[in-house]
């Protein structure tokens, strides 16, 4: 029997339009799929590593410092049961721990997989996240690290994205700290509203959203759910190794420049961090 098809073809064309430096409202189907029910995503928060699961306070400003942000003080299980009212955002992080969901992300990335690897190569560490919230909940200013699309199952939202190279909103300092452990939130400030693009996501809609392209969520009336399919390419690989030897330059008392967006590839300063990285784990070994 033929599989449904998620991503129909005039998708699929607005995402190769832009990909991967632009993002793209798209239309999906997969807003019944029964992985996707109340009763399995249950099962599915209560079978996962605890530490995967992430829920908090919904009623946050825009900008927030990640200590800062309030417990529900809830269980995960009350936390789903009463998501309606109980002014909650949660996710379920890595689904793919999980085979039957490891093989809906496979299923459902394979059908934009000839676009990805025309474009930016093999997709990566393919990644899933499930996010629950309840009316008005806001997800503040942040960035991800993965080429992402995420699909509006139930409820609405909407999301502003910001341009992926202004280095105003996420400094170089910005990019080192995240890849030396710190937190994907951002420092906000009221005059960055202007250079966002907002996409309004209803049931059946999604988005891609670029590598590191900040941005910020606000639900809509009703409990949302919506499903984020993400990966790697080998692109976004050498710019967490350029950023990471930057910061190792700017400990020296450097000012280096940023890795550049796609197209370029930031090959030098890349392979100058695995070099060295190679070294140290060489000489660990020997030591």
């Amino acid at each position: 029997m033929t599989k449904p098809i998620v991503f129909a073809a005039q998708s699929l064309a607005s995402l190769r339009s832009v990909y991967p430096e632009g993002p793209a409202l798209l239309d999906h189907q997969l807003r019944e799929h029964p992985l996707l029910t109340p009763e399995a995503l249950k099962s599915l928060a209560l079978s996962i590593r605890p530490v995967d699961v992430e829920y908090n306070r919904a009623d946050l400003p825009v900008g927030i410092d990640p200590t800062d942000v309030p417990d529900n003080g809830l269980g995960i299980a009350e936390t789903l049961d009463n998501i309606e009212s109980n002014g909650s955002w949660m996710v379920l992080k890595f689904i793919e721990q999980i085979p039957a969901y490891r093989d809906l992300l496979a299923e459902t990335l394979a059908e934009i997989e000839p676009i990805v690897c025309d474009i930016t190569g093999d997709m990566l560490k393919l990644e899933g996240f499930i996010f629950l919230s309840s009316p008005d909940a806001v997800t503040p200013f942040h960035m991800d690290p993965e080429h992402n699309i995420l699909l509006q199952l139930k409820g609405s939202k909407t999301m502003t994205v910001f341009p992926a190279d202004d280095e105003e909103l996420a400094s170089g300092e910005d990019h080192e700290a995240f890849h030396a452990g710190g937190h994907r939130n951002l420092q906000w400030r009221d005059d960055f509203a202007a250079r966002g693009r907002a996409f309004e996501l209803s049931a059946g809609k999604a988005i891609y959203v670029p590598v590191k392209a900040p941005h910020w969520v606000k639900n809509g009336p009703e409990p949302s759910l919506s499903l984020s399919i993400t990966w790697r390419s080998e692109w976004t690989y050498r710019e967490r190794y350029a950023r990471e030897m930057n910061a190792a330059l700017r400990r020296m008392g450097l000012n280096p420049a940023s890795p550049k967006r796609f197209p370029h590839q930031n090959h030098a300063k890349s392979l100058a961090w695995r070099t060295i990285e190679k070294a140290r784990r060489t000489l660990g070994r020997t030591g």
